[in-house]
């Protein structure tokens, strides 16, 4: 399996893998309305590719942590494997990869709604052990962070998503 940042010519696989993965439209709505916006970071964008076949995504795109200051920090969603290829490693592997990626880059904070006995194996912890708060009422271990090596106590407050999110 190669994990690599996603190509113009991955899209169309790339929505048709979250269709199937959430039986839905909405998170490859997303995608396709956070590439179009200033939030998106191609180079976080990564795609897990076997036997020339694009098998799962993972997007970080930059959404803001309102407090004392506005910082911009990364929101990890949407995530998806095709269903035939779940339960084979692949999300785990496009977590570990955008994270480290992200961490190159010098990021310093991931935020991500999701379910915490995945999450956690990955070091993400509730958010409010960081003064984070959630914009939605959703139960506090299912709204974690991941700090990266560049996290400083400074990052608090409320998380603001941007408007594409709105739909999902």
């Amino acid at each position: 399996m190669q994990i690599r940042p996603e190509t113009p010519s991955d899209y169309p696989a790339i929505a048709e893998i979250h269709r199937r993965a959430f039986e839905r439209e909405n998170e490859a709505q997303l995608v396709h309305r956070l590439r179009q916006g200033d939030r998106y970071i191609p180079e976080l964008s990564l795609v897990a590719e076997q036997n020339h076949l694009i098998v799962g995504h993972i997007l970080f795109s930059y959404i803001d942590l309102v407090g004392q200051d506005t910082l911009q920090v990364l929101g990890l969603a949407p995530l998806a494997v095709q269903p035939e290829y779940q339960r084979q490693g692949i999300g785990s592997a496009l977590v570990r990869a955008g994270l480290n990626a992200a961490d190159t880059r010098g990021e310093s904070l991931v935020i991500v709604l999701g379910h915490p006995q995945f999450y956690r194996r990955f070091g993400c912890e509730p958010s409010v052990r960081y003064g984070i708060e959630s914009p939605f009422p959703v139960p506090e271990d299912v709204f974690m962070v991941k700090p990266l090596n560049q996290y400083q106590e400074r990052y608090q407050g409320k998380v603001i998503y941007p408007a594409a999110f709105s739909e999902v």
